[in-house]
């Protein structure tokens, strides 16, 4: 037995790695309607684990309930094979997750292989679950059962929240000619919201993506949905572009490759859009382009920065915001009006920095970072998207506007923030020195900050939904507690 064990702790290590890493992070499946059925296919999978792991450490499967053991097995297959082409349905798998599924098939396979003949010796025995001595396996499969039986409680919850979500509904023929707005990250977390917005509101929308299987599936017929800005023919109507589009800031080290991936895909994204409407035959009469407080670069003396304040040359952060904001700053001479919106760190139950935030305070691990007194600013989602809104419709509005909430604390504020509305207390305190070491220059989103005002956008008339943290917190964290208990029932 310890040859088919070895087996099925490949099998645990590869399955986590690859729910962990590809469903939650990279394709972030639960929070995508069109992942609905995929995310059920995985919730039967993992329930079917968690039993084979927990039965096969500490019992012996004789008579039916080997047969029952080999029906089980069996359904994975079915459910293995149904959840392929629906991948292949629904998104398009990186490389790196189609190998690992396949070494996760071909594991698979020689557990199966060397598992029937024992199922069916067992098989001929008395029907009975015959408790057997394992060793030091049955604590070690049991961990890996109960690990994946509470992630496929996860996706079960997942699919029910994902259930009540709408599909927008296809947009009437009649539409078709009127101006659209096209919006570029229309995926990503925010994106997500502004599109949902829009539609509610009956605009036309145009949506950029480079996963068109993933993204209709996302938006549905209601959306158009586009790869490549080329296939959008001159004579379309676009009377506004909201360009949310870049990878990740907050992630792996900014290395060399990382840092030319970064700036290409914000400063790449937003030369193409440029072009676009230097060819387009009407142009689009705003551009509502997404930087970020990053701008100021690392300002801890508590200075406020308004949107007059200037960038710090040399730090990353703030030479790519800067980039960004200058090829932006090329469909002025288009007549187009352009609004460089800020960002300060966009909260929300859905994705983004809240969710794991949330988390480690519901558990009692909030954490203070470095010395805790950097400026923390930040804006509820709720914000992020009236302040597009905002900037769409005020024509007077035009220039760089700091996104961010009047009410900007420090980070050891932040955190105890946090961890009082789910009635903890932040009492970890990270030093900075492994955080620099292990990060580098990343490390000063975490580290540094800026005590950012947004003075335009309150001097041209917007209120805001969530002005304070306090605000902001109660509202996310209710809705977290909604949520479950809408679940529970």
């Amino acid at each position: 037995m310890n040859t088919l064990f070895t087996l099925l702790s490949v099998q645990a290590v590869m399955g986590a790695f690859d729910n962990l890493w590809h469903h939650e992070l990279q394709a972030k499946l639960p929070q995508r309607p069109s992942a609905r059925r995929e995310l059920a296919l995985h919730t039967a999978r993992e329930a079917i684990y968690g039993v084979v792991f927990i039965g096969l450490a500490w019992w012996q499967w004789q008579g039916l309930f080997a047969a029952l053991l080999a029906a089980l097995l069996g359904a994975e297959v079915v459910i293995t094979l149904a959840d392929f082409l629906e991948e292949d349905r629904s998104r398009s798998l990186p490389g790196f997750e189609r190998v690992l599924h396949t070494l996760l098939t071909i594991s698979y396979g020689l557990f199966l292989a060397l598992l029937a003949p024992v199922l069916w010796r067992w098989g001929q025995q008395p029907t009975k679950l015959l408790l057997v001595d394992n060793g030091w396996w049955a604590p070690l499969l049991t961990a890996y059962g109960v690990g994946v039986a509470a992630w496929s409680l996860r996706n079960l919850i997942a699919v029910r929240r994902l259930g009540r979500m709408t599909t927008p509904a296809a947009q009437p023929a009649s539409m078709r000619r009127q101006p659209a707005v096209l919006v570029t990250g229309a995926t990503g977390f925010v994106g997500q919201a502004v599109v949902a917005d829009l539609l509610r509101d009956g605009r036309r929308v145009i949506a950029l993506s480079r996963d068109l299987r993933q993204a209709r599936g996302l938006f549905g017929p209601g959306v158009w949905v586009v790869d490549n800005l080329d296939a959008i023919p001159s004579e379309t109507r676009i009377e506004a572009i909201v360009n949310l589009a870049g990878a990740r800031v907050l992630g792996m080290p900014w290395t060399a490759a990382r840092r030319r991936l970064l700036m290409g895909s914000r400063v790449g994204i937003t030369q193409r859009l440029v072009a676009l409407m230097r060819r387009l035959e009407e142009r689009p009469r705003v551009l509502v382009s997404a930087s970020a407080v990053g701008f100021y670069g690392a300002v801890n003396d508590g200075t406020p920065c308004t949107e007059a304040s200037l960038p710090k040359p040399g730090e990353f952060q703030s030479d790519l915001c800067a980039a960004v904001e200058h090829e932006a700053r090329r469909a002025e001479a288009l007549g187009v009006r352009v609004v460089r919106l800020r960002f300060g760190v966009v909260l929300g139950r859905e994705d983004g920095a809240y969710p794991m935030q949330a988390l480690a305070a519901r558990l009692g691990f909030g954490s203070v970072l470095g010395s805790g007194r950097q400026p923390a600013p930040w804006l509820h989602r709720d914000d992020a998207i009236g302040l597009i809104r905002f900037a769409l419709e005020q024509n007077e509005l035009a220039g760089p506007v700091n996104a961010v909430a009047p009410d900007t604390p420090q980070q050891a504020e932040l955190a105890q923030a946090l961890a009082t509305s789910f009635g903890r207390r932040a009492w970890l305190r990270m030093p900075a020195w492994p955080l620099r070491a292990l990060a580098g220059e990343m490390s000063t989103l975490l580290l540094d900050g800026q005590n950012v005002v947004p003075a335009a956008a309150l001097a041209a008339g917007y209120r805001f939904r969530h002005p304070t943290l306090q605000d902001a917190l109660a509202d996310l964290a209710a809705r977290h507690d909604a949520g479950h208990e809408s679940l529970a029932h």
